[in-house]
């Protein structure tokens, strides 16, 4: 079948940012505080991704010990997070969700950033190395938005696929870590909690409570007086970037959710007696997809040398984090072992080159957050959000310096881009204006 169609140009803006989620905010606000026209597009009504409709019930560390790593917005969204004092915040740094919804509405709409909500980008337009135009999907109809610098921080990569980036996509068999849907609860008594909540799978494993033997389970992370956000239940073999697999998949999630609901009122007990989940994610947490073959790959040994690049954009360090494979005893052994060796010591960190946020076959298009250029193995650690700030502030300063030099994203002087990095407070250590 052909369908042709005129469609309106409804914006003509210096950068446009595909993704509203950690790194999409990041990059926005930091290219609109640089003094660009930015669009920022999303697909929710509201920005977060992760964070918010997929109700991740924490950001991860932002910092290593020693160093605030997510320096800059990340560090503005950490302190702005801090202050309501229901929420527990421990390294992993707890979210309370309409309190995030806004410190997002805050960042982008005193930047100046111009933004769509429920919009998803559907199309590319090329002119040979350069995306012209992406064709954006909306209640109001089709309509095409222009830009000189685009940037896709969707998470899958969506722009890069669209546009004919090459990519990896999970392991060497095309499998994926295992997505989870995260809920959030009520009725939680935090104070009656005293062993692991792991404490009685077995037990419930014999009794056939679960239709999968998952032992691996990140848990609750307080939101509130009583309440909780819960990271718990994997659902396996899904491709998130087949529409069926998704679809199946929030159906199974929901299932899993009331057989862990049986196991922490029923089993558990002690603080779970009355509680319950009061909602599950509007999306799936997914956790690996599209990784974009850029410039340079991230690799697991730039993890085990603790890597520094001359075009570092930043430093990060939380541990490889690859979800088991499949709900088995072996599976979950394997990940405790990974889990537990390769994390780093107070004050390690990684560097984040620039050049693996550059797609290889475009001029105009950077890539930031989940779906940068890595290696399984290190995108695994990289894919948390206080490392989206990171590497969406860098894309979002980049745009903008690419824009009043007139250079193309791969040839901006990279000693003036760590400056500006350096100027908002990103965390530089290396950086000396020498070279």
């Amino acid at each position: 079948m052909e369908y042709t169609k005129k469609i309106e140009v409804a914006y003509d803006v210096d950068v446009c940012v595909a993704g509203g989620g950690p790194a999409g905010v990041a990059a926005a606000v930091s290219a609109a505080r640089q003094g660009v026209k930015v669009l920022l597009i999303e697909s929710q009504g509201f920005f977060g991704g992760a964070g918010t409709a997929g109700l991740v019930p924490a950001f991860m560390p932002f910092e290593n010990g020693v160093d605030f790593l997510a320096d800059g917005i990340g560090r503005e969204i950490y302190e702005a997070s801090r202050q309501d004092p229901s929420v527990i915040m421990d390294r992993t740094v707890g979210i309370q969700l309409e309190r995030l919804k806004k410190i997002y509405d805050d960042l982008v709409v005193e930047a100046g950033v111009e933004f769509l909500f429920f919009s998803q980008v559907i199309d590319v337009i090329k002119k040979g190395r350069n995306i012209e135009a992406l064709i954006v999907s909306t209640k109001s109809g089709l309509l095409a938005v222009k830009a000189k610098v685009f940037i896709d921080t969707t998470g899958d990569a969506d722009v890069c696929a669209l546009s004919g980036v090459a990519y990896t996509l999970g392991d060497e068999k095309g499998n994926t870590m295992p997505a989870s849907l995260c809920s959030l609860w009520a009725d939680i008594e935090w104070e009656k909690m005293w062993m692991p909540h792991t404490a009685f799978l077995e037990e419930a494993f014999k009794d056939h409570v679960f239709t999968q033997e998952d032992r691996h389970i990140p848990g609750f992370c307080r939101a509130g007086k009583t309440s909780g956000g819960a990271n718990i239940g994997h659902v396996f073999n899904v491709d998130a970037t087949n529409v069926q697999d998704l679809t199946q998949a929030m159906i199974k999630g929901r299932k899993i959710l009331r057989e862990f609901e049986t196991y922490f009122t029923k089993y558990v007990k002690e603080g779970y007696e009355n509680a319950f989940p009061m909602v599950s994610a509007s999306y799936l947490g997914v956790r690996e997809s599209r990784r974009i073959q850029g410039e340079y790959v991230m690799t697991i040994e730039d993890f085990m040398n603790r890597a520094s690049f001359e075009d570092e954009i930043g430093r990060f360090s939380y541990p490889v984090d690859i979800h088991i494979a499949n709900p088995s005893k072996d599976a979950y052994d394997a990940f405790v072992k990974e889990h537990s060796s390769l994390r780093y010591a107070d004050g390690e960190s990684y560097g984040i080159p620039y050049r693996a946020l550059l797609p290889k076959e475009l001029d105009n298009l950077l890539v930031a957050g989940r779906c940068i250029s890595a290696d399984r193995q290190m995108l695994s650690s990289v894919r948390v959000m206080p490392a989206c700030f990171i590497t969406g502030q860098a894309v979002g300063v980049a745009a903008a310096l690419s824009i009043d030099k007139g250079w193309q994203v791969k040839e901006i002087d990279i000693k003036e881009l760590q400056r500006r990095l350096k100027a908002i407070g990103a965390f530089l250590p290396n950086f000396t204006e020498e070279g």
